[in-house]
């Protein structure tokens, strides 16, 4: 199922991840609920971590769920570079014009 799950074109993936309806995909009721059980276990343990963290340590990432099928991976945020704040600062201070 993955391997077929896998072969679907953007298009596919993105409609079915519009439709938003997971339990209808190529997984059981019993892998979705396992899936679930596993990411909130890791949620837990993201938590149990920055609890007994020092605060002016470095923490960890939080936990990226489980791929559920017809579901695209989550996208990363842009990071905002040194120069990227700047040409923004310009911006905001009447530097386009």
């Amino acid at each position: 199922m993955t391997a077929l799950r896998n072969e679907l074109a953007e298009e596919e993936v993105e409609q079915h991840a519009e439709q938003g309806a997971p339990e209808k995909g190529r997984w059981s009721q019993s892998e979705l609920l396992l899936a679930s059980a596993i990411d909130a276990l890791r949620r837990v343990e993201y938590v149990l971590i920055c609890a007994n963290t020092d605060s002016k340590s470095r923490r960890p990432a939080p936990p990226e769920p489980i791929a559920r099928p017809g579901a695209k991976p989550p996208r990363t945020k842009p990071v905002l570079t040194e120069t990227g704040a700047n040409a923004l600062f310009d911006l905001i201070n009447g530097g386009a014009a």
